[in-house]
């Protein structure tokens, strides 16, 4: 971790104390949101990284796990009960009979569907509070009405 400068000033705690709660804030709705729907929090990311890989890359459990930044034996588990829920499929790879493939079944769509149009809306009207947060750690002017609905600032004026 490089030190650019030796010191942090108080408005730069507040916007770094103020990225942390909207990310945790936002965190806080996807968890409820994925649990209201029978699913682990947990669950529902590898589903979203399963969906999200980007073209050209292997839905491999290695790289599910590298996206969900955790160890392969979890990955493994997560993909387990998704698989026994009928929400993902593992496939062996073409050439590599040895590769597994992983893929949401139709069933893991819809849920994932449903999952990620709440997770929109949500951000649709946390997202300018969120971005706002998230320019003034950088230095950034924020976009214009972004603070406008952030209860934590109208408890403060």
């Amino acid at each position: 971790m490089k030190n650019h400068h030796s010191s942090v000033s108080v408005t730069e705690y507040e916007a770094l104390a103020e990225l942390r709660y909207q990310i945790r804030r936002f965190l806080r709705f996807s968890e409820q949101v994925a649990r209201d729907a029978g699913l682990e929090p947990r669950q529902h990311q590898l589903m979203l990284a399963l969906k999200g890989i980007p073209k050209g890359v292997r839905p491999k459990i290695g790289e599910v796990a590298e996206r969900l930044q955790i160890q392969h034996h979890s990955t493994v588990e997560l993909v387990n009960r998704l698989a026994e829920r009928g929400l993902i499929k593992r496939q062996r790879g073409g050439n590599d009979r040895r590769e597994v493939l992983l893929s949401l079944t139709p069933k893991g769509e819809k849920v994932l569907r449903d999952l990620s149009l709440h997770h929109r809306e949500e951000l649709r009207s946390q997202g300018p509070e969120l971005v706002s947060a998230m320019m003034r750690v950088m230095g950034g002017k924020e976009p214009r009405g972004a603070r406008k609905k952030n209860p934590s600032r109208e408890k403060r004026a």
